[in-house]
C-alpha cells in the first residue's frame, strides 16, 4: 500500500516553533538546532536581502508531522562552500537563469550533518521519493533552476542518488580521537619529525608572551562576544572586502541561547586579547567555525584553531574534531581527509546529464586526492 504524504512550506523557522522543531532535532548537531536556525533569521543573516530566503518544509502522514526539512530558495552561491559557478556561468552562456535555485543546507556552515529530520518511526527509506516529487513539483511552479544537499551524509546521499539526486563528492580534514590520554599522548602516535615540529610550534607561541584561554557554558560573556565579532570581521575585511556573512546580533543571540554548545578561545598579551576562535561542540563532536587576530604572531593560528581543540576534544572525551574546511596543513597536524558529500538535481535534463559526467570525472579526482592525502599523514602507523 503507498504511503500518502502531504507538505507545506514556511518561510520562517517560528512558524514551525521551537518546541515541535526540537522533537526532531533534539539529538542532532549543533547546527540543526532551532536556536543556531532561529538566530540566523532573527539577526537578518538570512530572509530578504541576504540570497538566502528561507522555505522549510513540514512533511505530514494523517495530518501528523513525520518530517522537517531546513530549505532556503537562494538567488547566488556564496555561503555555500560546495561550488557551482560554473554551472550558473554556463547556464547564462545559454541564456538561462540558474537562480533561484533550491538548497537544502545549514547556512554558511560546511559541517556534515544530518538535514531531513524524521520522526522516530518513520523509515527514510519511505519519504525519501515523496519528498525528492515534492521538491521537483516547486522546482517546476516556481521556475527554480535545481536542487542542491550540502554536507549530508553518506548514507543519506546515496539514497539520494537513486532518485536522480547526482552524488558529489569533496574532502575535509578531521582529528579523531582514538582515546588519548592527554596531548602528549597524541604527539606520541606522530613520527618524531612532526612531534618535535609542534612541539616547537607551541613554544613559539609561548615564549611571544602569549597565554590562551577557553570559555564557554555561563562563563561567556558579552564583553567577549565583543571582541571575537571584531576579529570575525578583521579576517573577512581582510580576505573578502566586506565585514562577513554573520550579523553581530546573530553571535550575540547564540552566545545567550547556545552557550552550552559554544567554545570560544581568546589569546592574550600582557593581559590584552589579540586574538580569538568560535567553535560549537556536543558530546559526539567539536567544530571550529570562525577565527580572526588583531595582530600577526607566529604559529598562533595553530594554536588557537587546532590544538586548543585537540585538547579540549580529549579532556571531555569527545571522539571528533571537525577545525573547517581546505587546508592541506592540517594533515600534518593529525588530521585526516574524510569524504564530505553533497547532492544535485538540475531541471533541465540536458544540463543535468551534462552536470552528471562533469561530478563522474570529478570524483575519481577527488578519490585520487584523498589518497594522496592518507599517505602525507604523520602517525608512525597509518590509523584508519
Amino acid at each position: 500500500m503507498k504511503i500518502k504524504f502531504s507538505h507545506k512550506f514556511v518561510n520562517n523557522i517560528e512558524q514551525i516553533g521551537e518546541k515541535l522543531w526540537q522533537e526532531f532535532a533534539c539529538h542532532s548537531t549543533p547546527f540543526c538546532q532551532y536556536a543556531f536556525l532561529a538566530a540566523l533569521e532573527k539577526s537578518g543573516s538570512v530572509g530578504t536581502g541576504t540570497g538566502w530566503i528561507p522555505q522549510h518544509l513540514i512533511i505530514y502522514q494523517n495530518k501528523q508531522v513525520v518530517a522537517l526539512l531546513p530549505l532556503y530558495k537562494k538567488n547566488h552561491s556564496y555561503g555555500e562552500y560546495v561550488f557551482d559557478f560554473a554551472w550558473a556561468n554556463t547556464y547564462q552562456q545559454y541564456g538561462l537563469r540558474y537562480y533561484p535555485k533550491l538548497v537544502c543546507a545549514i547556512p554558511f556552515t560546511p559541517v556534515t550533518g544530518p538535514r531531513l529530520l524524521l520522526k522516530s518511526n518513520v523509515q527514510q527509506s519511505e519519504i525519501i521519493k515523496a519528498l525528492c516529487q515534492i521538491l521537483a513539483d516547486k522546482m517546476q511552479s516556481e521556475a527554480l533552476s535545481s536542487m542542491h544537499w550540502l554536507f549530508v551524509d553518506g548514507e543519506f546521499s546515496t539514497s539520494l542518488a537513486e532518485h536522480q539526486q547526482i552524488q558529489r563528492r569533496s574532502v575535509q580534514f578531521q582529528w579523531f580521537n582514538r582515546q588519548y590520554l592527554d596531548f602528549t599522548d597524541f604527539l606520541q602516535a606522530l613520527n618524531s619529525r612532526k612531534r618535535k615540529s609542534i612541539k616547537a610550534e607551541r613554544n613559539k607561541v609561548v615564549k611571544a608572551g602569549i597565554t590562551v584561554e577557553r570559555i564557554h557554558g555561563d562563563l561567556l560573556k558579552q564583553s567577549h562576544m565583543d571582541f571575537f565579532y571584531q576579529c570575525y570581521q578583521q579576517t573577512y575585511l581582510k580576505r573578502s572586502g566586506h565585514g562577513g556573512y554573520l550579523t553581530e546580533a546573530f553571535f550575540k543571540q547564540i552566545f545567550e541561547t547556545m552557550h552550552d554548545q559554544v567554545m570560544l578561545i581568546i589569546a592574550s598579551r600582557d593581559t590584552q586579547a589579540i586574538a580569538s576562535a568560535l567553535f560549537f561542540y556536543d558530546d559526539k563532536q567539536l567544530n571550529g567555525r570562525y577565527w580572526g587576530a588583531m595582530e600577526e604572531v607566529d604559529h598562533l593560528h595553530f594554536e588557537c584553531c587546532y590544538y586548543q581543540g585537540i585538547e579540549f576534544c580529549i579532556e571531555r572525551g569527545i571522539g571528533q574534531f571537525n577545525p573547517g574546511t581546505q587546508g592541506e596543513h592540517k594533515i600534518l597536524r593529525g588530521f585526516e581527509p574524510i569524504y564530505c558529500y553533497s547532492n544535485h538535481q538540475l531541471k533541465e535534463l540536458a544540463f543535468h546529464e551534462a552536470v552528471e559526467r562533469f561530478i563522474s570525472t570529478e570524483n575519481l579526482t577527488i578519490e585520487q586526492y584523498k589518497q594522496n592525502a592518507q599517505k602525507l599523514l604523520p602517525f608512525r602507523k597509518a590509523e584508519k
